[in-house]
């Protein structure tokens, strides 16, 4: 959580609707208004007695189907008490004097279900629907249609500018001045259901998808904000740069600098979130009920309050849980275990607090024996979870350690635990001394108390299936098996395809604050817009299931080469590690090579500016590591041979350093050199190479071997372990 966040608490309940809340309506500096299933809808205003507290002002009623979008006409000379725009399911869009809590205003057109309503600035009103239309009324008559989109549209939004934007099923966002499309936003792969305003930033947009995008006017992406595990259905933001969004999963999630700050749980699904002038959030919910939710100490709940929600949570819970298909709340009591039972073994599954209880019948002490907790297997669940866009039975949260983020273990019945925790241990870039208890916490979390495991698989480290509790013994009579040489003789290259990105980001952020607030300093230290399409960036880059796919912006470059031209050198090493991973994504590569071919060879000029004498040890560390990952891409083999006599001068001094991961990277680039000069059949380039190797064999191979089998890079240990068999066959 941020240091500069404050979680937000319950502040009070507002209720007075039969069915689900479908809209809210932020009216002047505090009132509310909400459109609900229940065909109403009603207008709440701070209570006079207790300020923490809202009371229902108006009810109106005149739709005939489920209320969602509302919109705010400030009080004027027609409306007194102001007004509200509401629009239906039944097609209409009604215009509602406050005064009189009556339509004024019965404006029919849309075909089917408006979905958006907002007035610009001249007043006039904008509607959206799912028959793919916007349409413009004025004084109660349509002034203006047109087909927006080719699917039907979910929201409309006025922007602070005067533009107009919309999200449709087509998976866009379009941005509108008047009837004409400015830009087309793509990126979303599914119904963009939801939009809000960033204040000074651009344009909010919630998606089935289950993401949250930050879009600049022109178009570009700036930040991804994935967390939920269902339908994203609205967003909103609010001038201090937090982002709130709401969910089928029935949590709203709170947001800064595109990093999920809080989860706040309800007792159904999260239809809408607005956010008061205040800074107070109110969510909508689809069991009928408005909560306000703040971070100001004075205006939270009480006791009795809190504790009441939590039972709401709990009862909603106990009422959807299911085992073995049977609803929890369905299930008998303890009391049930009072009645013996007819036959030995026989089993009963009881009821206690939001779960089940499986108790088998023990003839012989005539009592009933607790056998354990129902888990559901997957396919008893009302919906498996989703991690990165793949569907999984269980996605846990781990916590590492203090300070270390929250990280997503997914996992699947049937999997075999272990290969899932050691997989998981190395995407993740963690010790598999953490293994057994990564295995442990599956096995309980999942209720497999006497799993069957497969042993068949490798240890990635030794090429020796890992020990794993109540496993056979597997001695034989015979001769040792062969050992399979997997990198000896070298075929391939090596890269580095992992990096810590939080972490990158937070001291990133630490150096880039520390210019900030220095007068000196000041120009070279990103600015906000810069900061979050850096964190764009970055999610980019975490997504490595679609590096085929993925793009960058032309304009992240820019943002790149300003902090490797600028920054101060003590500062360059997190810089380092965005740009090996950059590198190692093939549109960022094209990215690099293009601005390289432009005359700017922006990497071999910091890299000097980097190993100049006396060179920072993460400064060597991440930038040759980034030169490593250039092997990867045919676009960069020129510069690399181009390069090839400076690059193993600037970073010789590597082979003899005390750090043990600077040695194994340097290794790395004089084995990759070896096998492009190699495969380029290039005489002169392979006796420098071993020139440089020679230098670095006169270090014990024994403990190169030893230090390699330690890497968290799985490549890395293999080829650790092909040395060591290699060093005991001579």
């Amino acid at each position: 959580m941020g240091a500069d966040f404050e979680p937000y608490r319950l502040r009070c309940e507002l209720r007075g609707h039969e069915e689900d809340v479908r809209g809210i309506c932020i009216c002047g500096d505090s009132s509310i208004a909400t459109g609900s299933r229940d065909k109403t809808v009603r207008f709440w205003r701070v209570d006079e007695t207790e300020k923490s507290r809202y009371t229902l002002s108006k009810t109106m009623v005149g739709h005939n189907s489920f209320v969602g979008p509302l919109a705010w006409i400030p009080a004027n000379e027609r409306f007194p008490e102001g007004g509200i725009v509401s629009g239906g399911m039944d097609t209409y869009v009604f215009v509602w004097d406050l005064s009189t809590a009556q339509a004024i205003q019965t404006m029919k057109g849309h075909q089917l279900q408006v979905t958006g309503v907002t007035l610009d600035d001249q007043g006039d009103i904008l509607s959206s629907s799912i028959d793919c239309t916007v349409r413009r009324w004025r004084n109660g008559d349509t002034v203006e249609s047109w087909p927006a989109h080719q699917a039907p549209i979910q929201a409309i939004l006025k922007l602070p500018s005067g533009e107009v934007a919309t999200g449709s099923t087509d998976t866009t966002v379009k941005l509108w001045r008047g009837s004409k499309c400015l830009h087309t936003f793509i990126g979303h792969t599914d119904t963009v259901r939801g939009l809000g305003v960033m204040p000074n930033v651009g344009i909010l947009s919630a998606s089935h998808d289950g993401s949250i995008r930050l879009w600049a006017l022109s178009g570009e992406p700036l930040v991804e904000m994935v967390g939920h595990t269902s339908l994203v259905y609205c967003v909103a933001a609010h001038s201090s740069g937090v982002i709130a969004s709401g969910s089928e999963d029935r949590y709203t999630k709170l947001w800064r600098d595109a990093a999920c700050v809080q989860s706040i749980e309800h007792p159904g699904c999260v239809w809408d979130v607005k956010f008061l002038p205040n800074g107070d959030l109110v969510t909508a919910c689809s069991d009928g009920v408005i909560r306000i939710w703040t971070t100001d100490a004075d205006r939270m709940a009480g006791t009795p309050e809190l504790d009441a929600f939590e039972a709401q949570l709990s009862f909603y819970k106990s009422n959807t849980k299911t085992v073995g298909g049977i609803k929890v709340s369905e299930l008998p009591g303890l009391d049930a275990l009072q009645q013996p039972g007819t036959k030995n073994g026989q089993t009963k599954v009881i009821r206690e607090g939001d779960t089940g209880v499986a108790y088998s019948w023990n003839s012989a002490d005539y009592k009933w024996d607790k056998i354990g907790e129902i888990v559901d297997g997957p396919d008893d669940l009302q919906g498996r979870k989703k991690l990165d866009g793949v569907a999984y039975d269980y996605v846990f949260d781990v916590d590492i350690e203090d300070g270390e983020p929250i990280r997503k273990l997914p996992y699947n019945r049937g999997d075999n635990p272990y290969f899932v925790a050691e997989q998981w241990l190395l995407k993740e870039g963690l010790p598999l001394t953490y293994k057994e208890q990564i295995v442990q916490f599956i096995l309980k979390n999942t209720g497999q108390a006497n799993v069957a495991l497969d042993y068949s698989f490798a240890d990635p480290y030794t090429g020796a299936n890992a020990y794993m509790p109540g496993q056979p013994s597997s001695f034989t009579s015979g001769p040792p098996e062969k050992y399979n040489f997997k990198y000896i003789p070298k075929r391939g290259m090596l890269y580095f395809d992992t990096a810590q990105f939080d972490g990158i980001l937070r001291k990133i952020a630490e150096f880039n604050n520390a210019m900030a607030s220095d007068e000196g300093q000041r120009l070279l230290s990103l600015n906000d817009a810069e900061s979050m399409r850096l964190n764009a960036i970055v999610a980019i880059l975490k997504d490595t299931s679609h590096y085929h796919t993925s793009a960058f912006a032309d304009t992240d470059m820019n943002i790149l080469i300003k902090m490797l031209t600028s920054w101060p050198v003590q500062m360059l090493f997190p810089v380092f590690d965005v740009v090996k991973m950059m590198i190692y994504h093939p549109h960022g590569a094209n990215l690099f090579v293009n601005c390289l071919q432009s005359g700017n060879d922006i990497l071999m000029d910091t890299f000097r500016r980097a190993t100049a004498a006396p060179a920072l040890a993460a400064n060597q560390l991440t930038s040759i590591r980034a030169v490593v990952n250039a092997f990867r891409q045919t676009c960069f083999r020129t510069w690399l041979v181009h390069h090839r006599s400076e690059i193993l001068d600037l970073f010789s001094e590597c082979c003899s350093s005390s750090n043990k991961n600077i040695r194994l990277s340097y290794s790395t680039l004089i084995l990759n050199y070896t096998v492009l000069l190699i495969d380029s059949k290039d005489e002169d380039g392979q006796q420098q190479v071993l020139s440089a190797a020679m230098e670095a064999i006169q270090l014990d191979v024994k403990s190169i071997a030893e230090s390699a089998k330690s890497s968290k890079e799985a490549k890395i240990a293999e080829v650790g372990a092909d040395i060591e068999h290699l060093i005991k066959s001579v």
